[in-house]
């Protein structure tokens, strides 16, 4: 049995304070039963609802998640999740996003963000139809942060959550995705200076292009297109980084270039 409309409201609005307030609920999968992910996309459209009604914010994006393996097994979820970028989620390359008032419980990750020329809305999009699609690729940093406790997250509960999105860093290099092997294309993150992981376009359901054209095709069953001019971001290449005040991660996308994000 799904969720009531009412209660699906409810719960966008209480996701959307705890976001407001730097505080976290508890899973939205133990209070209810039942919820489906059906129940959780709606609920994430009123959490984005009442984001853009407080904040003046307006959509610039969309965002997959949890696509690799590495991903999956850190947090228990074993299908991808998708959300919205917001234009306040933009933290300039290079940039400094402060942790406090603004992050609950971020982990950093690398990524390639897909930058739209034409409109694709699904079903029956694909892997040609977003590269036709794509005016350029650039590396990308997606600070997730979830506003549940400890993480403690069901497939449910992050696309209720906005899939667990809280900011993101795109570098200035671009390339065009014609001319470059998306899933040999490899990943190399830094944290202080210190290598820390590396990973393939491979990682993402074994091209970011298909990681791409799945989130079209999902979003495109509850009427939602990508617009030219928005930003993808396509999945995590690599695992997860928790961060702090004071961490400095960089990311180098091998032949396209790096991003780079210091927290304080």
């Amino acid at each position: 049995m799904s969720l009531t409309p009412q209660q699906r409201q409810h719960l966008g609005e209480e996701l959307f304070h705890a976001l407001s307030a730097g505080q976290t609920l508890v899973p939205l999968t133990e209070r209810f039963e039942h919820i489906d992910i059906e129940d959780a996309y709606h609920i994430s459209q009123a959490m984005l609802r009442a984001r853009l009604h407080h904040t003046k914010e307006t959509v610039v994006g969309k965002k997959i998640g949890v696509t690799s393996l590495a991903v999956q097994e850190m947090l228990g979820v074993y299908q991808p999740d998708f959300g919205f970028l917001t234009s306040n989620m933009e933290i300039p390359n290079r940039g400094e996003c402060p942790i406090a008032g603004h992050l609950i419980q971020p982990r950093a990750e690398a990524e390639i963000a897909f930058l739209l020329k034409q409109d694709l809305k699904g079903p029956g999009v694909t892997e040609q139809d977003v590269l036709a699609a794509t005016e350029c690729i650039m590396p990308c940093f997606e600070i997730v942060d979830s506003r549940i406790q400890d993480w403690k997250i069901k497939i449910q509960d992050t696309i209720a959550d906005n899939a667990s999105c809280g900011v993101y860093v795109i570098g200035e290099e671009q390339a065009n995705p014609h001319e470059v092997d998306l899933p040999n294309l490899e990943v190399t993150v830094f944290k202080n200076g210190n290598k820390i992981s590396s990973g393939k376009g491979s990682a993402v359901q074994g091209n970011p292009l298909t990681a791409v054209a799945w989130l079209a095709n999902t979003l495109g069953e509850f009427g939602i297109p990508f617009k030219s001019g928005e930003v993808i971001l396509s999945g995590s290449l690599v695992p997860l980084e928790p961060v702090v005040p004071g961490d400095k991660m960089h990311m180098e996308l091998s032949g396209v270039g790096s991003a780079t994000i210091t927290f304080r």
